[in-house]
């Protein structure tokens, strides 16, 4: 899967509750969540983003609770992709649980900037910056973490392979 979008960067150690502020969290509907996400990070952040656009992180994305409305506020919002230097691991297992594409790579995500135009492919884990002409190498993500993706989360995968 190759993925193409416009780049929103946020620094290190952006938590769930940056993300998704817990003031947000008496409902599931990903719409309302998606109209909140990055608010206080970001007050036009959800007003702005477009279809397809790519979140790049710093260190420790994602880190806190381990909420999994934090990826559902992000894949409502729009985002097709986050790059981050690292994840914190629930939210790395969230986000493929939730059908959300994430790569590690530091410097693809030191180095892009907010409105760079970044290329992912998820199989081969290049990642180029079409707006600084840079190519990145990441860790491709593995084929049964692209079905997830593929199928739109862990229970859109379940339900369309116990049918089968």
């Amino acid at each position: 899967m190759k993925i193409s979008g416009k780049t929103w960067k946020f620094g290190d150690n952006i938590d769930t509750d940056v993300i998704i502020p817990a003031r947000y969290l008496n409902t599931i509907d990903p719409k309302e969540l998606a109209s909140h996400c990055m608010e206080d990070a970001d007050p036009a952040f959800a007003n702005n983003v477009g279809q397809g656009d790519i979140i790049v992180g710093g260190a420790n994305f994602g880190c806190g609770s381990s909420r999994e409305h934090a990826p559902i506020a992000i894949k409502a919002a729009g985002v097709s992709c986050v790059v981050a230097e690292y994840f914190a691991r629930i939210f790395y297992r969230n986000s493929f649980n939730m059908g959300l594409p994430i790569m590690e790579c530091p410097d693809a995500a030191r180095e892009a900037d907010t409105g760079d135009t970044l290329s992912v492919d998820l199989a081969t884990g290049v990642i180029v910056n079409e707006t600084k002409g840079k190519t990145y190498q990441a860790g491709a993500v593995p084929p049964f973490m692209q079905e997830l993706i593929d199928a739109g989360g862990l229970m859109a995968y379940t339900v369309k392979n116990a049918a089968g």
